[in-house]
C-alpha cells in the first residue's frame, strides 16, 4: 500500500465573492479568529500524515508563500521583546519535516487544470486535494476530516470524495454524485455531474472540498476539453475515472463551512470563536448579550 504523503492546495482563484477584501490579498489568507484559512487546511493535512504540500498559485498569492516561510525580522523582534509565546506560535506554523512546493497556474483554467499542474510533483502516487475555503472542523479529540479519509483509503485503495447532502436548490453550486450504498458512511459513485440545475440533479449529495485521488486522474484530466464555465473541471475528470476504477463517496464526521461565501465565513468565525481558549468565554457572553430577535 502506497502511503499518502502529498497534498495539493489549489489557491490560484481570484476570491471575487470577497472583493474588495481580496483585491490585494488571497482569499485563503482571510483569518478565522487568529489563523488564516490556508493554515487550517495545512494543519488538517499534516494531521493526516502529509509532509509534502503542493500549492497551485496564481498572481497576487505571494502572501501564502510568505506565511509558510521563516520570518527572520519578526522572530528577532519577538525574541528581543520577550514574547516567547507568540514566537513559538509562528515557529510552529509549519513542522520541520514538512516541505512546500509552489507551482504557478499561468491561466485560470479551472480546478481540474490546477490539479493537473501538480502532476510533475505528484508522479504516480495517490494524493490529497484540499480546498481551503471549504473549512472543516471536528469535535475535540476526533481525527480531522482528511485523516478520516486517509485511513479509509488504506482500507479501500479507491479514490474518495468527501460528500454531504445539500438543499436541492443549491445543486448548481456543486459537483453532485449518484451513488450506491456500500457500507456505513461510504457509497460507490455511479456518476458525477458538475453543477446540475435542481430539476436535473441525480441527487442532493454534493462533493465538498476534500479528495483522495489515485494518479489515474491525471490521464483523465489531460484529455478533457473545457466544461462548465469554460474551465477544465475536476468533476469531469472524476466522471472519466469512474469508468476505469472504483470511486467512493464518504460521509465524513465533522462540520463544514463554505468560507467562499460571506455567510459561511461568518458562521465559521462564530463557531471557532466559541472554541478558542483565549476568547470563547468573553465572546459567548457578548453573543448572549445581543438578545437577537427572531
Amino acid at each position: 500500500m502506497t502511503k499518502i504523503t502529498k497534498a495539493v492546495f489549489p489557491v490560484a482563484g481570484l476570491g471575487s465573492r470577497f472583493l474588495p477584501a481580496t483585491k490585494a490579498q488571497p482569499k485563503e489568507m482571510l483569518p478565522i479568529v487568529d489563523k488564516p484559512l490556508i493554515q487550517y487546511a495545512v494543519e488538517e493535512a499534516v494531521s493526516a500524515g502529509i509532509n509534502e504540500l503542493i500549492f497551485i498559485t496564481g498572481r497576487n498569492k505571494r502572501a501564502i508563500e510568505d506565511h509558510f516561510d521563516k520570518a527572520y525580522e519578526l522572530e528577532t523582534e519577538l525574541e528581543a521583546a520577550g514574547k516567547t509565546g507568540l514566537l513559538e506560535q509562528i515557529q510552529k506554523i509549519l513542522p520541520k519535516n514538512v516541505t512546500c512546493i509552489y507551482i504557478r497556474q499561468v491561466q485560470p483554467l479551472g480546478l481540474g487544470h490546477a490539479v493537473l499542474c501538480a502532476r510533475p510533483v505528484v508522479g504516480n502516487e495517490p494524493f490529497a486535494v484540499l480546498l481551503a475555503d471549504d473549512f472543516m472542523t471536528v469535535d475535540e479529540g476526533r481525527p480531522s476530516v482528511l485523516k478520516q479519509m486517509v485511513d479509509l483509503y488504506e482500507k479501500e485503495s479507491s479514490s474518495i470524495l468527501a460528500v454531504q447532502n445539500v438543499a436541492r436548490q443549491y445543486t448548481m453550486q456543486y459537483g453532485i454524485v449518484d451513488a450506491l450504498p456500500y457500507r456505513t458512511g461510504l457509497e460507490h459513485v455511479k456518476a458525477i455531474v458538475e453543477k446540475p440545475v435542481p430539476e436535473k440533479a441525480p441527487s442532493t449529495l454534493a462533493v465538498v472540498g476534500r479528495y483522495i485521488l489515485n494518479p489515474a486522474i491525471f490521464g483523465c484530466l489531460e484529455t478533457l476539453g473545457k466544461g462548465s464555465g469554460g474551465e477544465i473541471q475536476l468533476t469531469d475528470g472524476i466522471a472519466k475515472l469512474i469508468a476505469r476504477e472504483t470511486v467512493c463517496a464518504y460521509h465524513f464526521e465533522g462540520q463544514r463551512f463554505d468560507c467562499g461565501s460571506k455567510v459561511g465565513y461568518l458562521q465559521a468565525m462564530v463557531t471557532m470563536g466559541l472554541k478558542h481558549p483565549q476568547v470563547r468565554e468573553e465572546f459567548r457572553q457578548f453573543l448572549c448579550d445581543l438578545h437577537l430577535s427572531e
